[in-house]
């Protein structure tokens, strides 16, 4: 096993992996900004080193100030995390060209699905379901209109190089395009320097389904259960389930077989999530029946995902453990043949953030008492007396609850929101309490539209 771990991140993310790195004896290392010298991750590591000032450029996406800190700690692998430098390519491949480990999959799977029109072009060879778009970048507007005939209105256009939910635009006819297609394209470009654009077809109804695969030392791809993601506001999510709802056991046994694909066509090792779109049809006139069957790949997420921990609950697992054991070049704490799901488990992301319209609310954290009891648990990258600064993702903590039934789950979550004591900077606990009594979401039979409706 890995003696000792670097961990490039912050927040609640850092001091997630520094808890099982230290469960399992390895020494935990945490670089941090300016800004985030006083937060518990940074507290909590064997070892802390100040890597530059409060801007992420400067700090957590500098490459040579962490590999320096990796050096005079003496570390011997890398954890990346999620967000920041998790999915970069050259990151990792640097990594190990200085005789680190990297904690995830390989440079080569992460430059494959980087790129949309990439990903999508190998998962639909190795006969994984895409959405009809378009197989090359548009290269201008008068291909992008002409790819739109083609596939049919209505149609998304996605920056290629994008990811969490931004560099996308919905276009239901040609003029809404031509606005579309320029303001992605523009925006791709300034975010991620890279302007080309995907033309898919966009349905107006979806859901959001991901499966969690994990690349074993061994070569061998599995997957543990899907996850529903559908809650998401500004096509970013709130709140994850597993097992999802929606999914009937048919097609839970053909999407874990088509991400198990996916997994292997770029020969993945490590934690990944395969996400997809799940189209609904209607019910049948009894009223039995999943409301989704159809799905199609959406992207490739190369890294830990933020709602890990659901999945983790449902199976029993540690991920973290398991990506640090992969990197490690050892066998999982698991039976890969006899993975089986038990329970129910509902994650909540609690943001600084007004409950209405989602904007960052920043502040000093003058409350923050965390629930406790039966099929609760916390994970969070604050404590009370911290401050929630404007210059990182308003997330300050995930809660998390499982039950033997969804219907215990819910229960376990409202009561969970309640104890939940947070004052100071703006939240969404109260958004959550809404949502836990909302009839739809209730029924299970929801999309990625409820935040809308229920706004």
């Amino acid at each position: 096993m890995i003696e000792s771990l670097l961990v490039a991140n912050r927040g609640e993310i850092a001091r997630r992996i520094i808890r099982t790195a230290r469960r399992l004896g390895i020494r935990a290392i945490a670089v941090h900004s300016e800004a985030d010298a006083g937060l518990p991750f940074v507290t909590e590591a064997d070892e802390a080193v100040c890597v530059g000032p409060a801007n992420p450029a400067q700090s957590y996406r500098n490459v040579e100030a962490i590999l320096a800190a990796a050096k005079s700690t003496g570390a011997q692998a890398i954890h990346p995390g999620y967000g920041f430098l998790s999915e970069n390519a050259d990151f990792a491949r640097t990594v190990e060209a200085s005789g680190l480990i990297w904690v995830g999959p390989g440079a080569d799977a992460i430059t494959a699905m980087g790129d949309k029109i990439n990903a999508r072009n190998l998962m639909a060879a190795a006969g994984v379901p895409v959405a009809p778009g378009t197989t090359d970048p548009a290269a201008d507007l008068d291909a992008a209109v002409v790819a739109a005939a083609e596939i049919g209105y209505p149609v998304m256009v996605k920056a290629a190089a994008g990811g969490g939910g931004m560099g996308m635009g919905v276009a239901t006819d040609e003029a809404a395009l031509r606005t579309e297609y320029d303001k992605v394209r523009s925006f791709a470009e300034r975010m991620f320097g890279d302007g080309s654009v995907l033309i898919e077809r966009y349905f107006p109804r979806v859901r959001h389904v991901e499966v969690q695969i994990l690349g074993l030392a061994d070569g061998r791809v599995v997957a543990l259960g899907e996850r529903e993601c559908s809650v998401q506001r500004r096509n970013q999510k709130l709140v994850e389930e597993s097992p999802s709802p929606a999914v009937s056991p048919e097609l839970r046994e053909r999407i874990l077989a088509a991400a198990v694909r996916a997994g292997e066509a770029v020969g993945y090792r490590n934690a990944g999530t395969v996400e997809c779109l799940l189209v609904p049809r209607q019910r049948d006139a009894s009223g039995d029946g999943p409301a989704s069957e159809e799905f199609y790949f959406l992207e490739m997420n190369t890294r830990l995902q933020v709602e890990h921990p659901v999945t983790e609950l449902v199976y029993g697992v540690d991920l973290v453990e398991e990506q640090l054991r992969v990197a490690a070049g050892l066998a999982p704490t698991f039976d890969p043949d006899a993975l089986a799901p038990r329970g129910h488990a509902i994650e909540l992301r609690i943001n600084a953030e007004d409950p209405k319209r989602f904007l960052p609310g920043p502040g000093v954290i003058k409350t923050w008492v965390e629930p406790t009891g039966e099929g609760v648990r916390v994970d969070s990258g604050y404590v009370e007396g911290n401050t929630v600064t404007p210059f990182y993702d308003s997330l300050m903590a995930k809660l998390i609850v499982n039950g033997a039934t969804r219907a215990e789950a819910i229960e376990r979550a409202k009561a969970a929101v309640a104890a939940f004591e947070l004052a100071g900077p703006k939240n969404n606990l109260p958004f959550f309490a809404e949502l836990l009594e909302n009839e739809e979401f209730l029924s299970g039979d929801y999309d990625t539209a409820i935040v809308t409706r229920m706004r």
